[in-house]
């Protein structure tokens, strides 16, 4: 399995590679968040011994098991909340993740920076945007997102970074990333989380600066 997940690495890192120069865009302006959500450490290490670092998981409890330890061994990885988050978890996100890419309401909001300015940590925040308007899916609706961002910024006093979406499955992605990347830059925002598996190379084309990539490297779910 080691070798095997290896490859699998060395085939997205390439297709991401190749995304980028159909864009017009240099490699290393997209980062490849390796999504290790529901797969053990020793599935994680190969992508770590291959020098990859940046990495993106769902739920607070399984990280806290997990990547520690990991951390620990392998200097400089930057850990993303790919999954939504509880505000009775809000302390644990802040001391353990570096980007938290799931801020999609004023609780969480109001959660994360009580424990920012605790903690005094400052990972980085993107709000995540419910792009298909998808009744089943956490976000902001695209229409509240500018004044969405006015609050983080001013009632809440969180730095924004970035927006994040998940397109809706059945329908064809590329408009939706083009409209996420539209209210970025509305709100003078360089950071856009989007784009997975079966759909990054379009992602890219949009104007992604970060992919979130998990079964073509690590195959199905652990």
């Amino acid at each position: 399995m080691p070798t095997e997940i290896t490859a699998a690495y060395a085939r997205v890192a390439q297709a991401l590679a190749d995304a980028c120069l159909r864009a017009g865009r240099k490699p290393g302006d997209v980062g490849l968040v390796a999504v290790s959500k529901t797969h053990p450490a020793e599935a994680i290490l190969p992508v770590l011994e291959a020098g990859h670092r940046l990495f993106g998981e769902n739920r607070v409890q399984e990280a806290k098991a997990k990547w520690p330890e990991l951390t620990a061994r392998f200097p400089g990885v930057e850990l993303h909340l790919i999954g939504p988050l509880q505000s009775n978890k809000a302390a644990e996100a802040v001391a353990l993740f570096d980007a938290i890419e799931t801020i999609d309401r004023d609780k969480i909001a109001a959660a994360v920076a009580a424990e920012c300015r605790k903690q005094g940590r400052k990972p980085k925040l993107f709000v995540q945007v419910n792009i298909g308007a998808e009744p089943q899916k956490a976000g902001i609706a695209p229409a509240e997102v500018d004044a969405f961002l006015i609050r983080c910024r001013n009632e809440h006093g969180l730095d924004i970074s970035g927006l994040m979406c998940i397109p809706p499955a059945d329908e064809p992605p590329r408009p939706y990333f083009d409209a996420l990347a539209k209210i970025a830059r509305r709100n003078g925002l360089d950071q856009v989380s989007m784009g997975m598996s079966q759909d990054f190379e379009e992602a890219i084309a949009a104007g992604a600066s970060l992919v979130r990539v998990g079964s073509a490297i690590f195959g199905a779910r652990g």
